[in-house]
């Protein structure tokens, strides 16, 4: 295993527990954790039933990332790839609904550490850089 392929699993690791902690914090916590986010707050009234959709979807794609740094394989790949689409995805939601708001760049810098550093990590992580018989053997 090169140093690089060593990298990409610490951080998968790493990204998947904060994401699956989010995740939880959402659904066993989640008056709490829309007050304590910033500029959740400014995105509606809070929404329990709405919180913990999403907060599921965070538990999965954090364990689907923190499964494949801990055992890369074929399949705990295509976990991680489907956890880094919808992180991927979430953070073009925010680019574009900044796109037609006036205050849109200063949610851009307020929501990068936790809506696109997690997206660009997670595309870091699944994004090949062994074959796969490398990977499927690690």
């Amino acid at each position: 295993m090169t140093g690089r392929f060593f990298a990409q699993r610490v951080l998968s690791v790493m990204l998947g527990l904060a994401m699956a902690g989010n995740g939880i914090a959402m659904l066993f916590a989640g008056l709490a954790w829309y007050r304590a986010v910033p500029g959740v707050t400014q995105t509606g009234p809070f929404n329990p039933h709405f919180v913990k959709d999403i907060g599921a979807a965070y538990l999965t794609a954090g364990l689907g990332l923190a499964w494949f740094g801990w055992r890369a394989s074929g399949f705990a790949r295509g976990l991680a790839v489907a956890g880094a689409l919808f992180l991927a995805l979430h953070a073009l939601i925010h680019i574009v609904e900044a796109l037609g708001d006036p205050g849109g760049p200063a949610h851009l810098v307020r929501d990068f550490p936790g809506v696109f550093l997690p997206a660009l990590i997670a595309i870091a992580v699944v994004w090949p850089l062994e074959t796969s018989r490398e990977t499927a053997h690690a």
